[in-house]
C-alpha cells in the first residue's frame, strides 16, 4: 500500500518526536530541549522509561545476532529505525558477516540525516526517508532494490515502533504486518515488540500524553494480547512473547525490567 501522507524534510525542534526522545534515554546527543522535557514529565508517572529504552536496546541487539548466527540472516529491514546510537543493526550484522544488507526506514528527518552521515561509506547498508506503514515506498525504493533480494528471507524489523501509529483497518500495526508478510519468502522472519501495560490508568495517561506533546504523531499503549495478535500464522520463536529483557539474556547476570508499570513486549516470529 502507498498512502498519501506527507512526509516533512523539516526538523521542528519545538516539537518533541519519539525517536528523538529515545535518543535521549539512550543517553544520545541528537535531541532538543523539548525532547527532554518531555521525557521528564514522562518520567514523573513511569519512572522505568529510560531502563526500558536501554532493555529494548539490548534486546534489538541479541535478536539481530540470534538471526545472524543461528539463522544465517543477511538481509534486514528496519521500520521506524530511529536516530543512529551504538552497536546498530548494521554494526551487529556485519560483524557476523561483512556482506550483511541493511535498510533502516524512518519518516523523522533527523533521522536521516544523521543516518546518511554514518553510513557514507558502506555500501552495503541505507536509510531511507518513508513512513513505516508505507510498504510500497519502503519496498520499492531504490536502495531496497538494490540491497535487498526478496526471493531470499529478509528479517522485518519492528522494533518498539506500533506504539507510534494509531489502530487503523488500512494501516494500523496489523495491516503493516500482513502486507508486509505477503511480500516475503517463506523462512524469513519478524522482529515485533511495542510498549504495553495492563494497568489501564497507565496505558491511558502515556497515550494521551503523547499523542499531545508529539502533536499527533503517536498510537498508543497496548496490551500484550494486541501484539500477540500481530503474530497470528507465525512460528513463534523460543522462548515466545515475552518482556524483551527476558528473550535470551546474553549473561546469566544481565539487566531486567524489574519496575512493571509498563514494559517492552514481544519477540521473534518465523514466516512459514
Amino acid at each position: 500500500m502507498h498512502t498519501d501522507r506527507p512526509l516533512s524534510k523539516k526538523i521542528d525542534a519545538t516539537v518533541p518526536t519519539a525517536a528523538r526522545m529515545y535518543d535521549h534515554y539512550l543517553g544520545g546527543k541528537d535531541n532538543y530541549a523539548a525532547d527532554r522535557a518531555a521525557c521528564e514529565e514522562l518520567d514523573k508517572v513511569v519512572p522505568s522509561t529510560r531502563r526500558l529504552a536501554l532493555n529494548n536496546r539490548r534486546f534489538l541487539q541479541r535478536v539481530v545476532g540470534t538471526l545472524a548466527t543461528d539463522y544465517g540472516i543477511r538481509q534486514f529491514l528496519d521500520h521506524g529505525s530511529g536516530l543512529p546510537t551504538q552497536n546498530n543493526v548494521h554494526q551487529v550484522a556485519q560483524a557476523i558477516d561483512p556482506d550483511s544488507r541493511v535498510i533502516y526506514a524512518d519518516n523523522d528527518p533527523m533521522v536521516l540525516v544523521h543516518g546518511r552521515a554514518l553510513l557514507e561509506q558502506n555500501e552495503r547498508t541505507a536509510v531511507i526517508h518513508a513512513d513505516l506503514r508505507d510498504t510500497d515506498a519502503i519496498f520499492s525504493h531504490p536502495d531496497t532494490e538494490r540491497l535487498i533480494d526478496f526471493s531470499q528471507p529478509v528479517a522485518a524489523l519492528f522494533n518498539s515502533v506500533f506504539h507510534c501509529i494509531p489502530d487503523s483497518e488500512t494501516d494500523g500495526p496489523q495491516a503493516v504486518i500482513r502486507r508486509v508478510s505477503e511480500r516475503l519468502a517463506p523462512g524469513s522472519f519478524m522482529v515485533i515488540c511495542q510498549l504495553v501495560s495492563e494497568d489501564p490508568e497507565v496505558r491511558e495517561f502515556v497515550t494521551d500524553f503523547m499523542d499531545r506533546a508529539t502533536q499527533g504523531h503517536w498510537g498508543r499503549v497496548r496490551q500484550e494480547k494486541d501484539v500477540a495478535e500481530l503474530f497470528a500464522g507465525m512460528e513463534i520463536i523460543e522462548p515466545g512473547l515475552v518482556e524483551v529483557s527476558t528473550w535470551r539474556p546474553d549473561t546469566e547476570v544481565h539487566t531486567r525490567q524489574l519496575t512493571q508499570e509498563w514494559i517492552e513486549f514481544g519477540g521473534l516470529g518465523r514466516l512459514r
